[in-house]
């Protein structure tokens, strides 16, 4: 079964193929049936199609699809979730076996409507800008913002706050005379103060009386009285560009050993309280940015004194750490707010020292924003990651979504447990919804605020079907997502994906056959990165533990007593190794991260793809030399030879090592002379493979380059199996440098798994 071609087909990896037809059988696979799914899959050849979709009868509400049993005759068709009969509406007179829409053939088992419905107002993005700076970051900051004005649709709408000891929000309706609202950034404002100091809120409509909307136009504007703070940028690019230019660095004296006096949670606040008010339920997103941690008002983090580190991990779990919970109740306040609202946040974090990400990340997770973590504004990991968030398809429309909701429908047979991703619970109960919850459950819809063509979730299931209850033969379980988002035009879109798959008895080789140990690796990986949010750290992997020695148990082919017999099928055979590394991830290790890194990595390892996600667990490795072309190789100390050069990429760095021997010979700059044309052209491969994987990720990562025993060769180092370490060096031929740890390599960790099993 080609998992990669159905995912590029539907945008799903399921962890099985072949469904266990009753709870028991299911539970015993220990790996629950789940799914990845990419809501917005990219699918060129398949353009959305501009009409309304045909559903079933309340209170299903499932959308017609290839699987529907239909009756050409009599026009009507049969809901296979809840087996209603449905007649087909008046346009689809003409159906027939040789004339069928397209959601009813086999190949459009994911389809995308345009519906009528558009949306009153344009996106709208908010600015939140940090003045507590350097000039030269205030200044790389300002000319990345000033750049992002050109890269906006003209009629997106754009506002502007900016922070440092106070809150200003900039009117940009007069362009001869700056004027801003000014807040004082140690109170904490509540809605009904922001809209009665700003004068917006529902009681306020500034839509001119008899404005008409005119055909594929945004509705006239009802933005409640805000037009004088958020305008359109073709409108306000000349006003919003000179207020930038012109902006300075918080002028508050910052006394020598303290820290500037930065109000991140009532900028925050004022940003939400504005957005609820003046665009509820409308495509919008906060993006801040910030070059320092929140020292006064809500939300702070750390106190202005320098003498006060900032809270690290052992603070946050001994409890020592005076904000951390008061600023997490703050932030989660907020998020629930701006998610119920439909708006997203985004973070951009330009500081070598921790912002508050680990208080922050609600804001983002809860909605479906970006996370991005640079050293500084300057550089380019901010600079390119800030202009991909606008990135634009071939009809020169945003690649975003807003304001979505993700609903699942299954036949009886499955029951919804819940999602991993970046969502919130839409708190819809229904018939298939389970009791028991994993991530975000009790219900069968959630709401992203912003969704991209490479937003996943994971959404999980239970099997309800009872031992007595048997299934017919060739019965099929089906699952059907329904993504409703407003596309950056202003059209609101429905994009549909039904996936149907076989039932078969718990004893059957099928079950095992279509088990896809990718797509199960990283959805196992999302449950232990979730539980360790609550629970310790030991606890969790214990809890992977008991789950692979289960697995294997069940899977494994073995003869009682005998270690060396032990054999796991093919589709099975690489689970084991991603348990091990994700073991040693710091996805679940906090060791050497600090709380923001820590918030960063989940944050990613929570919203990307099966591919995506397998590279953070287990990072690829290749290798180049002499004696061949470039070749994938063991992502173990052993491949660390002096005469090759490595190519390693863990999603976040993309890191080339040069071997020792390698290093000196192009120090000595024989990669200069013509006769060692072979060893210029090896120096270059790797970078022009490294700069291909630079090319569309997101957020852009850390490009390393070193040799052999070079200060930042820790980070290959610290991904690799240590076969070779200190006191074993000798056990392992094939040479390779010894690594100075204590960890368990993966050769005694699968030897000690044979003999739990």
């Amino acid at each position: 079964m080609d998992f990669e071609a159905i995912e590029d087909q539907d945008g799903v990896r399921c962890a099985w193929n072949v469904l266990p037809s009753t709870r028991i059988e299911a539970t015993r696979g220990v790996v629950p049936v789940s799914t990845l799914y990419t809501l917005l899959k990219d699918r060129p050849d398949y353009p959305p199609v501009m009409y309304e979709p045909v559903m079933c009868k309340a209170p299903c509400r499932a959308v017609l699809n290839p699987y529907c049993q239909i009756d050409v005759r009599g026009k009507l068709w049969i809901c296979p979730f809840c087996l209603q009969r449905n007649q087909f509406p008046p346009h689809y007179k003409d159906i027939a076996q040789n004339n069928l829409p397209p959601e009813l053939h086999p190949r459009f088992t994911t389809i995308e409507y345009g519906l009528s419905r558009r949306s009153p107002i344009p996106p709208v993005f908010m600015f939140v800008v940090d003045t507590c700076l350097e000039e030269e970051e205030l200044k790389a900051l300002k000319d990345s913002l000033i750049l992002a004005l050109s890269l906006l649709p003209p009629n997106a709408l754009v506002g502007l706050i900016t922070f440092g000891t106070m809150v200003q929000l900039h009117e940009l309706g007069h362009q001869d005379c700056p004027k801003s609202y000014v807040f004082r950034g140690s109170k904490d404002y509540n809605v009904k103060q922001i809209q009665e100091m700003l004068g917006i809120g529902a009681g306020i409509r500034n839509q001119p009386p008899g404005a008409q909307q005119q055909p594929g136009q945004f509705a006239p504007q009802q933005t409640y009285g805000a037009d004088r703070f958020v305008q359109p940028v073709e409108q306000c690019e000349f006003t919003l560009t000179s207020i930038l230019e012109q902006l300075q660095r918080d002028p508050w004296p910052v006394p020598n050993e303290k820290r500037p006096l930065r109000s991140t949670g009532a900028a925050v606040a004022v940003a939400v309280g504005m957005m609820e008010s003046a665009f509820p339920n409308a495509g919008g997103r906060i993006i801040m940015f910030c070059g320092g941690p929140a020292t006064q008002g809500p939300g702070m983090v750390v106190s202005p004194e320098l003498r006060e580190p900032m809270r690290s991990h052992h603070d946050i779990e001994k409890d020592t750490s005076r904000y951390y919970r008061k600023a997490v109740k703050f932030y989660e306040g907020l998020a629930k707010r701006t998610a119920a609202a439909g708006h997203a946040v985004d973070i951009f974090s330009g500081c070598l020292d921790q912002v508050g990400l680990a208080e922050m990340k609600c804001l983002v997770n809860w909605t479906g924003g970006h996370m991005v973590l640079a050293d500084s504004f300057v550089t380019t990991i901010f600079k390119q990651s800030f202009q991909r968030v606008f990135a634009k398809d071939d009809q020169d429309q945003l690649r975003m979504g807003f304001n979505a909701t993700l609903e699942v429908q299954t036949t009886k047979e499955l029951k919804v447990c819940g999602l991993i991703g970046p969502g919130i619970s839409a708190n819809k109960k229904t018939a298939i919804v389970s009791d028991t919850e994993i991530g975000v459950g009790s219900t069968s819809a959630w709401r992203l605020a912003a969704v991209t063509p490479q937003t996943t979730v994971g959404i999980y299931f239970e099997v309800a079907n009872q031992q007595s209850q048997a299934l017919q033969p060739g019965s099929r379980g089906l699952i059907q997502y329904v993504t409703t988002y407003q596309h950056s035009s202003g059209q609101y879109r429905m994009h549909v994906t039904t996936i149907a798959r076989n039932w078969a008895e718990g004893s059957s080789p099928e079950v095992p056959a279509s088990f896809d140990q990718e797509a199960a690796a990283v959805l196992m990986a999302r449950i232990a990165v979730f539980k360790v949010e609550a629970d310790e750290l030991a606890g969790v992997l214990h809890w992977v533990d008991r789950m692979l020695i289960r697995l294997c148990q069940k899977f494994g082919d073995y003869r009682r007593d005998d270690q060396a017999s032990f054999r796991l099928p093919n589709n099975f055979s690489m689970y084991p190794h991603f348990m091990y590394y994700l073991r040693r991830s710091q996805f679940l290790h906090v060791f050497n991260s600090s709380p923001d890194e820590t918030a960063f990595y989940r944050h990613c390892l929570f919203r990307e793809d099966t591919s995506n996600s397998l590279t953070m667990i287990q990072p690829p490795l290749l290798s180049y030399g002499f004696e061949g072309p470039p070749a994938p190789v063991h992502l173990d100390s052993v491949s660390m030879k002096p005469d090759v050069i490595l190519l390693l990429d863990t999603y976040f760095h993309i890191l080339i090592w040069h071997g020792e021997t390698i290093a000196e010979w192009r120090n000595a700059g024989y990669h200069d002379q013509p006769e060692y044309e072979n060893l210029k052209l090896l120096l270059e491969a790797p970078v022009d493979d490294a700069q291909a994987m630079l090319v569309d990720r997101m957020p852009v990562p850390r490009y390393v380059v070193c040799d052999q025993n070079g200060s930042q060769a820790r980070f290959l180092v610290s991904k690799l199996n240590p076969s070779t370490s200190y006191n074993n060096a000798s056990q392992y031929g094939g040479g390779g440098e010894a690594v100075l740890t204590d960890d368990v390599n993966l050769h005694s960790f699968i030897k000690a798994l044979k003999e739990l099993v």
